[in-house]
């Protein structure tokens, strides 16, 4: 199975990540074969990270909590929320594989959330800038929740094109990067 986890920094928590990204990387470390995708999402000209993305197979939804409730930044306090979702790898591959490479233009995670019919329930056509992208799911995978979709993109409206637009009940577009430990 696949899950989508968003961990949301609490305000004011930056000092307390800092001081926690090396527990945070060996926690990750365990997980890395299991990784679709991951990275943190940037705000401000300095690039101060805002959150932390994780696209991973794990075996049910009990592996998916722990995971996320587990993490040493969330047990630290750091994040003052987290979507964890089942979501489906639309694109069948990795982020080490998105041909684009890891450099190289802005990359965004594009956050769509919703209810009822499906909506962008196919790889939209000509979306090679598309890094990873998939259905939200409900724990059962019963029902449609929303979509995700990390891209590259010149800005923040041109990333959320790659989502219909007036189809979704809010839609969040935040700038992201490539995550792991730096080489």
């Amino acid at each position: 199975m696949e899950f989508f986890c968003y961990h949301r920094d609490r305000p004011g928590s930056l000092p307390l990540r800092r001081e926690l990204l090396e527990r945070h990387w060996s926690y990750m470390d365990g997980y890395a074969s299991r990784m679709i995708a991951r990275g943190p999402t940037l705000a401000g000209p300095d690039d101060v990270p805002t959150g932390s993305v994780h696209i991973l197979g794990l075996p049910d939804v009990a592996a998916a909590r722990a995971f996320a409730f587990d993490e040493p930044g969330y047990q630290a306090g750091v994040y003052r929320d987290v979507i964890l979702r089942r979501w489906r790898n639309l694109l069948g591959r990795t982020m080490g594989e998105f041909p684009g490479g890891r450099t190289g233009g802005d990359r965004f995670l594009v956050l769509g959330l919703g209810s009822g019919e499906p909506v962008d329930a196919a790889v939209p056509p000509g979306r090679d800038d598309l890094i990873a992208y998939g259905p939200l799911l409900s724990d059962d995978a019963s029902a449609w929740l929303g979509t995700a979709a990390l891209v590259r993109a010149k800005d923040a409206r041109a990333a959320r094109s790659v989502l219909a637009p007036g189809r979704y009940a809010d839609v969040e577009v935040h700038r992201w990067r490539f995550g792991g430990r730096p080489s």
